[in-house]
């Protein structure tokens, strides 16, 4: 009898874990318009502001990183708690946060306490890639929110000023490769970065070189030109260009650019500081077929990292506070 037992909590075991994978259509019966309501809020807020597009892809691997994609992204700091909303490196950088606040309140009206926030922001990731001209993809669904959400724990974002094993790294934490940490950077294809993030590179680069020299000189006059010092040296951090020429194009000239030492972050020119990553951002540069499809494919991976299903965590019914 105690055998019989044992097989049958390992069978529920199995079973229960099952039910918990993501599956792509995870609301066709439970909530059939979920999908085309997250479309349509993206769609209405992209009209109007293009930069929704890249702030949702960010926020959605920025979610990710910290605690998984369990939607911790969204949650409001308190007077006894600073959220990872709050810490570095999301503070005043991040947009797009709206959007899912929109999307829920439609959700909760049409089928209440269904559709998590975490889900939302996947979704709202790919409709992104797709309405800038990308290819988008499948997205495996069944999240569910998280109740935690710790500034401190930001840490695990890749940041900026990272060089390339720093960044495979941090990437290789949440069991992503460096082949799909390159494919994935291409997301800087699209959106503006804050001055802050690279001005290092135009004025206090190194005690040698003020300037960053993998930088080209050409877009480093320009940059100093919208990224101007202040009276004590530095530099407004509410001051923003373009990442790449066409920042509302969802398109492979991130790698060109690359190569032509013409991107602004630390952490972008540093994918060809190695033979390997060299390869593959060539290999981008010129196929763009397989670069969209690589990223679609990491894209999938990166929205499982750590994700909480079942009974796990919480649907919450506003994105920003957890349930009482």
């Amino acid at each position: 009898m105690a055998l019989l037992a044992a097989l049958l909590a390992t069978v529920l075991c199995l079973s229960s874990q099952i039910k918990a994978q993501l599956v792509v259509g995870f609301y066709n019966s439970r909530c059939p318009r979920a999908e085309s309501i997250i479309w349509e809020e993206v769609l209405k807020a992209f009209l109007k502001d293009k930069g929704i597009a890249p702030g949702l892809v960010r926020a959605h691997f920025h979610d990710c990183f910290v605690r998984g994609c369990d939607g911790s992204l969204f949650i409001d700091s308190t007077p006894t708690n600073v959220a990872e909303k709050d810490g570095p490196p999301n503070g005043i950088t991040l947009r797009g946060l709206e959007v899912v606040d929109n999307a829920k309140a439609r959700l909760e009206a049409e089928c209440k306490g269904v559709v998590s926030c975490a889900d939302i922001l996947a979704y709202a990731a790919s409709d992104s890639v797709v309405i800038t001209g990308g290819r988008g993809w499948g997205v495996p669904a069944g999240r569910r929110d998280g109740r935690i959400s710790r500034a401190a724990e930001t840490i695990d974002i890749p940041g900026p000023f990272q060089n390339l094993d720093q960044i495979t790294q941090a990437f290789a934490k949440k069991n992503m490769t460096q082949d799909e940490m390159i494919a994935l950077s291409g997301a800087h294809t699209i959106g503006r970065s804050h001055c802050t993030s690279f001005s290092n590179r135009l004025y206090d680069f190194s005690p040698a070189n003020s300037q960053d020299p993998s930088l080209d000189r050409f877009l480093a006059a320009l940059l100093k030109i919208q990224c101007p010092q202040g009276p004590q040296g530095d530099v407004d951090p509410n001051l923003v260009v373009p990442m790449n020429r066409s920042p509302a194009l969802f398109e492979n000239s991130y790698y060109r650019d690359i190569l032509a030492h013409r991107v602004v972050l630390t952490s972008d020119q540093t994918l060809i500081t190695s033979p390997e990553s060299l390869s593959e951002v060539r290999e981008y540069a010129f196929n763009e077929r397989e670069w969209q499809e690589d990223f679609a494919d990491a894209m999938v991976k990166m929205s499982q990292i750590e994700v909480l299903t079942g009974t796990a965590g919480e649907i919450r019914s506003n994105c920003r506070v957890i349930n009482p």
